[in-house]
């Protein structure tokens, strides 16, 4: 069986929302990685010399690959990633190995033969 993991960086307002969105569409499960920053195209503003930043969460997806693009598609849809600038981005890279996932391969497998 073939991975993919899909790594999703957004505000921590809908992190919830896009791990439910990524579970529907057949993630198995998720890391939530809390108190990341980062900067878009835009520098922050400031407020008399404080940061105005909202709190980032890294999320991590592995996921099985023929499923990968459909969970994907699912997260940037619930994130609204494409409709609103700076709620957060999600991209997938290719998994060479991966150890302790045997007890959701059984599982993967039949939801990975019902899809083709």
């Amino acid at each position: 069986m073939h991975f993919k993991l899909i790594i999703v960086l957004s505000d921590d307002s809908i992190t919830d929302r896009i791990v439910d969105a990524a579970r529907e569409r057949g993630a198995t499960g998720s890391t939530v990685i809390t108190s990341a920053r980062g900067e878009g195209l835009k520098a922050k503003k400031t407020f008399f010399g404080l940061d105005l930043e909202t709190q980032r969460d890294v999320v991590l997806l592995l996921v099985e690959e023929h499923l990968s693009r459909e969970i994907l598609e699912a997260v940037a849809e619930a994130g609204k990633f494409d409709d609103s600038p700076g709620t957060g981005i999600a991209f997938s890279i290719d998994v060479d190995d991966a150890v302790g996932v045997r007890h959701q391969v059984r599982e993967l497998t039949e939801i990975v033969e019902n899809e083709l």
